[in-house]
């Protein structure tokens, strides 16, 4: 077996976990839920309407942004209740649907006969109704299952452990391997607990104990077979395991900080979903294992959804950008010089949120427009303005938050590019788009070492749409109160350059790296040296 393979195997039972302990529950409440609701809707025609409308409306709300919807909706809580939430709200439909057509399918004639016995309205319903409604039921249970089993994935997002993590990270990594491994895994446990239920059904149907009896306990036991390893180890499951690869980091300098300063302090990580914030999760996580610590890290997460958990607390250090800060957090449409931006970002987020900005790590990921070198010798572009006669004519590539971001409004109204098409797509197939010409233009990042790698140029920005993106070490409110944590992330303040960022982004993106060996070397060769001025 590859050392790849090895390693997702390993993980399996951790993210298989968080998956169960989210789906598993999810199903029971939503029976809970919905059977007593579709009783209800059968009995009464004026309940069953507004019931089944306002099921069924929110069953039309896309999956990730209900989840979406529930972080806002808990204050910016992320991880387990959001997800839970959603997926119970996804159970619900199939189940009640189903308890209204098994009931109201169920013989007149035996309802009568009921009756005919003396049976009361409940023991009717009880004895006679639900055992006869029982197999449409049950089908809608196994419906809704495989519903919630495939949608939990998308709870990565919001900070909840799953098999999606491996669909995650594979996409943004280019692994392949990762991402059919979660896809086979997430396949194979709705088949695994569909068959469950089946089994349990045709057990109650023909009075065999014993089969039902090792069903029920067969979904218990995957379910513990989850909880146990996140129970007994000490590190949770989350993306930053995924990137693990047998050896330790190297060449660290474990004599700066005290291994006893963090002792017995779990340090929560936030990350966003793409490299970069891999490898930076990864430079955080080892730098506080060196002071004792244990890190736990959540990727994947939106922008403005690990801003608010940072501010909230859930969260307690992440890298931000301060062009991102400056423009989706804090409102801003207009970009100011990079010192005076860093000031008032730092300010403006002490007094509004309590959060404390560190300091910079040394260097800059701007926003930058990206074409192949036969775009720009066809059309004489140099800079962005160069693309406003032709913009009816070019599509320009990028990811969904680009499109939605005030830079991007800027950048079009002060270049004019109102009719250039916009072709949203995730920053992983961004690059190798506009190299096969599917694209003319993506809205790249700086460091990414794939702009160099497929041989890309980047448009200068003569009229500064685009503000300074420096990378900066944000603490929360209650984290930054914490002397030995800020003690031990000091070492990384003004230490990586430009170009270290890149390569390691390369490294990743090209080369197969995971993110941990490209922190490690970065660790190695950059955090030795004076600190950059700039």
């Amino acid at each position: 077996m590859s050392p790849r393979l090895y390693l997702l195997f390993e993980q399996l039972p951790d993210l298989l976990g968080g998956h169960l302990t989210l789906a598993v529950p999810a199903i029971f409440f939503g029976v809970l839920i919905s059977l007593p609701l579709g009783v209800l809707c059968v009995k009464s025609a004026t309940i069953r309407g507004p019931i089944m409308s306002l099921v069924s409306l929110v069953q039309t709300v896309p999956s990730i942004a209900l989840l979406a919807i529930m972080v806002a909706l808990l204050g910016g809580t992320i991880g387990y209740w959001p997800a839970f939430i959603a997926l119970l709200i996804y159970s619900i439909l199939p189940i009640i649907r189903n308890t209204i057509v098994g009931l109201e399918s169920v013989d007149p004639a035996m309802r009568e006969a009921a009756k005919a016995v003396g049976m009361r309205p409940l023991q009717q319903l009880f004895r006679v109704e639900l055992p006869l409604a029982f197999p449409v039921i049950l089908a809608g249970i196994r419906t809704a299952t495989v519903w919630v089993v495939g949608i939990a994935t998308l709870s990565t997002p919001v900070g909840a452990p799953s098999l999606g993590n491996y669909i995650f990270s594979g996409l943004q990594l280019r692994d392949w391997q990762r991402v059919i491994f979660g896809c086979v895994a997430t396949m194979t446990l709705s088949l695994v607990l569909d068959q469950l239920i089946a089994v349990i059904e045709k057990s109650i149907q023909s009075r065999r104990k014993i089969s039902l009896i090792l069903a029920s306990c067969a979904i218990v036991a995957l379910v513990g077979i989850g909880i146990v390893p996140g129970v007994i180890g000490p590190e949770p499951a989350g993306f930053s395991k995924l990137q693990e690869q047998g050896n330790d980091f190297a060449g660290s300098d474990k004599g700066d900080v005290p291994r006893t300063s963090l002792d017995g302090q779990v340090i929560r990580i936030g990350a966003k979903g793409f490299t970069e914030q891999f490898i930076l999760a990864e430079i955080l996580r080892k730098k506080i294992e060196d002071a004792g610590g244990t890190p736990e890290v959540l990727s994947n997460m939106g922008s403005t959804i690990v801003f608010d958990a940072l501010a909230k607390n859930t969260v307690d250090v992440y890298v931000g950008y301060t062009g991102t800060i400056w423009s989706t957090v804090l409102k801003e449409t207009d970009p100011i010089g990079r010192t005076a931006m860093r000031a008032a970002v730092a300010g403006r987020l002490y007094d509004e949120y309590g959060i404390v900005l560190a300091g910079a790590l040394g260097f800059e990921n701007t926003y930058a427009l990206v074409a192949k070198s036969q775009t720009l010798q066809r059309y004489n572009l140099r800079q962005i303005g160069d693309l406003t006669p032709i913009a009816e004519d070019l599509k320009i590539g990028g990811d969904p938050e680009f499109f939605g971001r005030p830079e991007w409004q800027r950048v079009r109204r002060l270049y004019s590019l109102t009719d250039i098409t916009e072709v949203g797509m995730d920053s992983t197939f961004m690059y190798q788009a506009v190299a096969d010409g599917q694209v003319d233009v993506a809205a790249g990042f700086s460091t990414d070492g794939r702009i160099d790698a497929f041989d890309l140029r980047v448009l200068d920005d003569p009229k500064g749409a685009f503000p300074p993106y420096d990378a900066v070490l944000l603490l929360s409110p209650q984290a930054a109160k914490n002397k030995n944590l800020v003690h031990a992330l000091e070492p990384l303040l003004n230490r990586i350059s430009v170009s270290a960022m890149r390569d390691a982004n390369r490294q990743v993106d090209e080369d197969g790296v995971t993110p941990k060996e490209a922190a490690s070397k970065l660790l190695k060769h950059e955090t030795k040296g004076p600190p950059l001025s700039r």
